[in-house]
């Protein structure tokens, strides 16, 4: 599924948050009963067949504000404010001990007390800066301007992630499982260099977007009195010239999401011949790339476009814009001005989030960002027992057959693809809660006191780590996420699933309810992900991982009829009347979506061996299914981050997920839903994929 960044995994959304951290081990939500039953939060009066999430979540929708300091709020936005402060605590608690120098625990303690440190921060100003913006101001021709863009690469992208596209560096770099060969890393190079979230807010002419533009161009100018270089207003003007040019040249999202169209592999010297411009040579040796035979270009125009532009534009524009570039990216260690107007543009434009996130959370993320799975070693011993893992591989083991069980019956697909869908679905590797093997951070200098510098020093760490990957064997057991995100992801290049500890709680997963509520909601979340591996994009890697075609023509003719209604299903869902859902962006999720709950549904069934599920409150067992699954997307957001969420994500917003139900025959009857309520499609207008 897709988000808070989230991967694959929209972030679901959550019923309490409780501040006090409970027992280790123990689920800090409620139980049903002590949260006003199974189903509290419903609007009866709404009936099902004409809105299924109001239905399910309508009374929650109007008793639920957004808190001041978030753009959304649901059972994910709580589910994670619930796991920061665990995670807090945890961290605090690393800091207060005397850890052993050099130890883990020491560099997590110490990263988080020095990014609370706001006053030793306030006292440097820009002075940790000083020498990057040095180093902007001594580029003299343009083989210096290309060893700084070389020298800024990060490993900071993933193609095949649609939240995770974009890169505020001028190129963005990908190490992963080479696609045509998924035994070796490859080296994918991608494109960025936009201080706004995508190339519509530069190119859409309506007034919306004009008006935000004007705020941005506000924004720099802004940033450059913060830092008190001179004649800012021309700068600023220059700035967004430039970033508009880079813009023109960018691929679209939906572009960017053709896999086939975008797996373009260049020897090192077409990057001179086909996108001539920038000092290539320069910029790979400064990158640490400069032995690489081969590499993945993702978005070829683009590249093209952005290297011609480094040949183009006058050296003092590319000074100015690096210099704004590099102070934004380090904002979050810079003094509070620089904190107060990035979120002034960015929270309160952007998103139209009213209120700064305390420092709290932002230094968790910052900890989390920087030593990811030595925070999630410690909040993995405090919170995730073994009963619960053990539980959630026996439902992932359910769900994988049940996934295998459909395709047996899919009446359109030729024996042979279905063997092959088989073979893929055998060899599909799921890890649950953790890692079988952590991360080493033994080389990674973490100093107390130096916020600046140990946010500097992660980046270049985990950047030199990804490039350590080129030229060995791929690590199928390396995961994408972290133990303490709630989220889950699949990683079709792997044909691998994680899903991680944080996500496997209540409201998702809840061993103190009746277990069908759990199928609608996590076992639903696991159907997605599995379902994943069968999309418009996952269906087009084999069980290895490689990008082959595996399917029959006609095989591959009838599924991707089936895509094209979804794509005219959800194209005709329109959150404001100026913007619809792009039904082809969402393409992926919604098909993963509809048939992750038809998966889930039949594993629930399943587990019941040919007994009834017992009633619940007056609802059968299907009726708990389905309400689970429409509650567990419970989630709301100011308009600007909902208008954001369209233009650039590649999920729909959750009242449209959850009306893939309207694909459903069980829920019909369930529901007893009629010809002539909203929701209602006659059997043979239902949309079957999977």
């Amino acid at each position: 599924m897709n988000s808070l960044p989230m991967h694959r995994l929209a972030m679901l959304a959550s019923l309490l948050l409780l501040i006090t951290v409970p027992t280790p081990g123990l689920s800090a939500s409620p139980s049903p009963a002590a949260s006003g039953g199974v189903f509290s939060g419903m609007d009866r009066s709404i009936a099902p067949g004409d809105d299924f999430f109001d239905h399910a979540n309508g009374a929650w929708a109007k008793s639920t504000e957004i808190p001041p300091d978030r753009s959304s709020y649901g059972n994910g936005a709580m589910l994670t404010e619930l796991t920061s402060k665990r995670t807090a605590d945890l961290i605090r608690q690393a800091a207060q001990h005397n850890a052993p120098e050099g130890s883990e625990a020491r560099m997590v303690g110490d990263f988080f007390a020095s990014y609370m440190d706001e006053e030793a921060i306030e006292s440097r100003g820009l002075d940790p800066l000083r020498p990057t913006l040095e180093e902007i101001a001594g580029i003299s021709d343009r083989k210096k301007l290309a060893t700084y863009l070389g020298g800024a690469l990060r490993a900071d992208v993933d193609a095949l992630n649609s939240t995770d596209l974009y890169t505020d560096k001028l190129l963005g770099l990908w190490v992963a499982q080479d696609l045509d060969d998924p035994g070796r890393y490859a080296p994918f190079l991608l494109q960025g260099g936009l201080g706004m979230p995508d190339r519509e807010y530069y190119l859409d002419s309506s007034r919306r977007m004009s008006e935000t533009r004007a705020k941005y161009r506000a924004h720099i100018a802004a940033v450059l009195t913060l830092a008190r270089l001179p004649d800012v207003e021309a700068k600023a003007a220059r700035i967004f010239d430039l970033e508009h040019r880079i813009a023109k040249v960018h691929w679209t999202r939906l572009d960017s999401g053709d896999v086939a169209r975008a797996n373009n592999h260049w020897k090192r010297g077409e990057l001179d011949v086909k996108a001539p411009g920038l000092d290539w040579q320069a910029f790979l040796v400064a990158a640490g790339l400069d032995r690489q035979p081969t590499f993945a270009v993702w978005q070829p125009g683009a590249v093209t476009g952005i290297s011609a532009l480094t040949a183009s534009q006058p050296l003092r524009t590319w000074k100015d814009y690096l210099a704004v570039r590099a102070i934004e990216h380090h904002s979050g260690c810079l003094p509070r001005a620089f904190v107060q107007q990035r979120f002034q543009f960015y929270g309160q434009v952007l998103t139209g989030t009213p209120r700064l996130r305390d420092r709290w959370k932002r230094a968790v993320d910052a900890t989390n960002e920087a030593l990811p799975e030595a925070v999630g070693k410690l909040y993995v011993q405090s919170f995730f027992p073994a009963s619960e893992k053990a539980r959630a591989e026996a439902m992932v083991t359910n769900l994988v057959a049940a996934f295998g069980r459909r395709v047996d019956k899919l009446a359109w697909m030729a024996p042979a693809t279905k063997a092959r869908a088989k073979e893929k679905l055998a060899m599909l590797k799921v890890s649950v809660g953790y890692p079988e093997k952590w991360q080493d951070y033994s080389g990674m200098k973490v100093l107390r006191g130096d916020a600046f510098g140990n946010v500097h020093r992660a980046e270049l760490f985990h950047y030199r780590r990804h490039l350590s990957k080129l030229g060995r064997p791929v690590d199928r057991t390396e995961w994408a996420m972290t133990p303490q995100m709630v989220n889950a992801v699949n990683l079709p290049a792997m044909n691998a699933l994680n899903f991680p500890a944080a996500i496997l709680q209540p409201p998702y997963f809840d061993p103190r309810r009746p277990e069908v509520m759990d199928y609608g909601a996590i076992g639903a979340i696991i159907g997605h992900e599995i379902s994943h591996s069968f999309d418009d994009q996952g269906s087009l890697f084999d069980a290895t991982g490689r990008l082959s075609n595996w399917w029959t023509r006609e095989d591959l003719a009838r599924f991707q009829a089936a895509a094209a209604r979804l794509v005219k299903q959800y194209s005709a869902y329109r959150p404001f009347p100026d913007l619809s859902v792009n039904g082809q962006q969402t393409l992926g999720e919604n098909i993963a979506d509809l048939a992750g709950l038809e998966v889930a549904y039949d594993a629930y069934r399943l587990s019941l061996k040919g007994k009834p599920a017992p009633v619940v409150e007056g609802f059968t067992g299907d009726q708990q299914f389905f309400l689970s699954f429409a509650q567990a997307w419970r989630h709301k957001a100011r308009e600007p981050a909902r208008r954001q969420q369209i233009i650039t994500d590649g999920h729909a917003p959750a009242a449209y997920r959850t009306s893939t139900v309207r694909n459903v025959d069980a829920w019909y009857e369930a529901f007893g839903v009629k010809a002539g309520q909203s929701l209602y499609l006659a059997p043979d207008a239902r949309i079957r994929v999977w």
